[in-house]
């Protein structure tokens, strides 16, 4: 099989010597260490790998819980802890805790956080409390509340360093998303795209929280940050007033476009990648036009945020395809030609491959069998259609119009995968997965602008994809270089959790039932499952003390597809349609909030 590389860290004397003479020395030294986990994903790369290998195939059946910590909060568990040498940082949905635990003294709490949030920004949490985790840079820890607060704290105290505020929960503005600190300076994104939100990523000076830069998802060039003659969309400058000309009147200024998933880091071309989401409102024939740059990938200059190029997956989006989940960057061959890639599987079904440094579309292709909304993405760069997903008149909720119900549209709205990342191993050169395998019924109608209220305008109706294995999810094995499954393994669930490959040669992931898993890397076979308090939507994470390889993972139900059993909702179509398809899921796990550690045994 072919073997890809991962973007490797820079070395020091690179470091201080070129044009990214910014790159945080200490995180680019650190990522490399997998006594560590420093990162929500890992690396800069996002590839969720660990070089770990005590634990191994052969030995993983063998595992045993070592130690575990309560959190002390229900609703959603996701993202996961980070190890700074002998320090163990959680952090829990709303209120927002963050625990520093000493790992040499048996998980001792040795300083707590607890912000003072008002809790009217929970009815504004669209999908739940949750929060996707702390970053660390600098000898601090950065926490991105549910309020949009960005807090710095003291890494060994606890002690606040600094605090912004990154938006306006009265608007329907919110902070899920995990920060990242690249450089000198600390990135974090917007929630709030079903509340008529205008989107943007912002970076703050890690020194005291002063803004360096923001820039919109839609609007005027300068407030998006775009140049347009420099600036490209596949190849090609995106030209003068590019996100304006897509939008009707000033719809733009309810854009949508938020922030809210993973962002990626090149230390060697300076550039930092991430995906916008859903444009406001949910019915489509409200806001006529490819509605840019909502659904968009973003490849920025991390001093100035200026975008070097872009590329909208889901034009003029009629099925809430949130453009945010991670963007693995690896460096691969693509027929023939190696390319520093990025990899990102999307909400809307495709696996795309781009060139990360250029923009170009390698390869779209369906990630499952079941997606049925678009025939192919165009790849002929002569065609008009070039880069654009090919819609079916059947599930096109603009094309059949408001108040009328469109049905078995693939995939529903939460994705063929949401925020859940997945993982990567150079020695498989495969990409691991964690899907939906959800389909829905789409009825837009006609919907006002409140600030602070929801700004929806459709009812949804989810159930598992007809003609298949009857589960909610499954998990793959993905070979980005050529669009193709390597293998599959259903799940009656979706898999809500982050995935981790390590050199041990095993994957491991969590389930909604509370499972952790794990799998051969090669074959998927399982080797190992362990039932854990509640259920697993937070992501896997691996770490060594002591000369000891280590696994960890929050237990905790919720998030979308579990917002029924974390908020008590029992109508079908709450929870923005999930509820219904994930009512059985109260029969196999509770509320909890629980951090587990698993090791092998002395």
């Amino acid at each position: 099989m072919q073997r890809f590389k991962v973007l490797a860290a820079v070395s020091m004397v690179a470091v201080t010597t070129s044009s990214f003479a910014y790159a945080n020395d200490e995180l680019v030294k650190m990522q490399e260490n997998p006594k560590n986990w420093v990162m929500q994903l890992g690396d800069y790369s996002s590839t969720r790998y660990s070089k770990l290998d005590e634990i191994n195939k052969s030995n993983v059946g063998n595992l045993q819980v070592a130690w575990t910590f309560s959190t002390g909060v229900l609703r959603g568990h996701e993202g996961g802890p980070l190890v700074i040498g002998d320090i163990m940082y959680v952090h829990t949905p709303f209120p927002n805790k963050v625990f520093a635990l000493d790992l040499n003294d048996n998980g001792r709490i040795i300083w707590k956080y607890e912000p003072k949030q008002d809790p009217d920004v929970i009815p504004v949490m669209c999908c739940d409390t949750v929060n996707r985790g702390v970053a660390y840079g600098n000898g601090m820890i950065f926490l991105h509340q549910a309020d949009t607060t960005l807090v710095a704290l003291d890494a060994k105290t606890g002690e606040v360093k600094w605090k912004v505020q990154n938006g306006d929960a009265s608007k329907g503005e919110t902070g899920t998303s995990a920060p990242m600190v690249a450089g000198d300076k600390v990135l974090v994104g917007i929630s709030g795209g079903e509340f008529g939100i205008q989107g943007h990523m912002t970076a703050y000076n890690i020194a005291d929280g002063s803004m360096a830069w923001r820039a919109y998802t839609s609007g005027p060039d300068d407030k998006i940050m775009l140049d347009p003659e420099k600036t490209t969309y596949l190849g090609k400058p995106v030209g003068k007033d590019s996100s304006l000309k897509t939008w009707e009147g000033d719809q733009w200024k309810l854009g949508g476009g938020a922030t809210w998933g993973w962002l990626s880091y090149d230390p060697e071309l300076n550039l930092v990648y991430y995906g916008s989401g859903n444009p406001g409102t949910w019915n489509p024939t409200q806001r006529p036009g490819d509605n840019r740059w909502s659904m968009t990938i973003f490849a920025r200059d991390l001093d100035t945020g200026m975008a070097k190029w872009v590329y909208q997956m889901t034009p003029h989006d009629e099925w809430d395809y949130d453009g945010v989940n991670e963007m693995m960057l690896v460096d691969m061959d693509v027929d023939g030609k190696t390319h520093k890639a990025l990899v990102h599987p999307d909400r809307n079904g495709f696996a795309y491959t781009l060139d990360r440094e250029t923009g170009e579309l390698l390869v779209a292709k369906k990630y499952d069998p079941a997606v049925n909304w678009a025939t192919e993405v165009v790849m002929d760069p002569s065609s008009d259609q070039y880069g654009r997903p090919q819609v079916v008149s059947d599930y096109s909720t603009d094309q059949n119009g408001p108040d009328v119900n469109t049905q078995g549209v693939c995939p529903a709205a939460l994705g063929t995968k949401d925020q859940q990342p997945s993982s990567y191993s150079p020695k498989t050169g495969l990409f691991y997965i964690p899907t939906n395998h959800v389909c829905m019924d789409y009825e837009p109608f006609q919907v006002s602008y409140t600030a602070g209220q929801p700004y929806v305008g459709a009812t949804l109706s989810m159930f598992p994809a007809p003609n298949s294995h009857g589960g909610l999810g499954n998990f793959i094995a993905w070979d980005a270089s050529k669009g193709e499954i390597k293998w599959s393994i259903p799940e009656p669930f979706s898999v809500w959790s982050g995935a981790l490959a390590t050199a041990g040669d095993v994957v491991f992931y969590g389930t909604l039932e509370g499972y952790l898993k794990a799998v051969d890397a090669e074959t998927g076979k399982e080797l190992y499952r362990f039932k854990t308090p509640s259920g697993i939507i937070g992501n896997v994470t691996s770490y060594e003390h002591d000369g000891k390889q280590y696994i960890a993972v929050y237990s905790g139900i919720g998030g979308w597809a579990g917002i029924g059993l974390a908020a008590g909702l029992t109508e079908g179509t709450e929870g923005l349609g999930a509820v219904g398809a994930y009512r059985s899921l109260s029969s196999y796990t509770n509320l909890g909030g629980q951090l587990t550690v698993f090791a092998l045994p002395d």
